[in-house]
């Protein structure tokens, strides 16, 4: 049973972001401050991507780790109220993402995820490096 009415749950679901979110935010700043140029949510490509570099043929997604299940503490839990809704739809979020990746791949595009445990203050420094690692390397 849910804590809340269906109407508000509604709303607080509607209020829930797929783009512009304050983990892709911080990585678009970072990135853009360390020079690099790119295209935001290309909807010709498979699964969206965040950012799109096309000249290098990279392509970087912001996960958010409770919707795309990472296995950090906030991504590995399932709330306790509709549990198999919630199983089937996180499952089914893999599934896809998964999917996206290999189309990418077979389309000659190299993937780059960013996690949103990964964009906190302290550990920014880490995937900053990864990153640009990622950036510069050319095939």
């Amino acid at each position: 049973m849910d804590s809340v009415s269906h109407s508000k749950r509604s709303l607080i679901m509607a209020r829930v972001r797929s783009e512009d979110t304050r983990p892709e935010l911080t990585i678009r700043r970072l990135l853009h401050s360390l020079g690099y140029r790119f295209r935001l949510h290309r909807r010709d490509l498979p699964g969206n991507p965040d950012l799109v570099f096309p000249s290098r043929r990279k392509v970087v997604f912001v996960h958010g780790c409770f919707w795309h299940q990472h296995r950090c503490a906030r991504g590995n839990r399932v709330p306790s109220s509709h549990r198999e809704y919630w199983v089937h739809k996180l499952q089914g979020n893999v599934t896809r993402d998964r999917k996206n990746r290999c189309q990418l791949r077979r389309l000659g595009w190299d993937v780059f995820i960013v996690w949103e445990c990964q964009t906190n203050a302290r550990k920014l420094p880490k995937i900053t490096t990864k990153l640009c690692e990622f950036l510069d390397k050319f095939k």
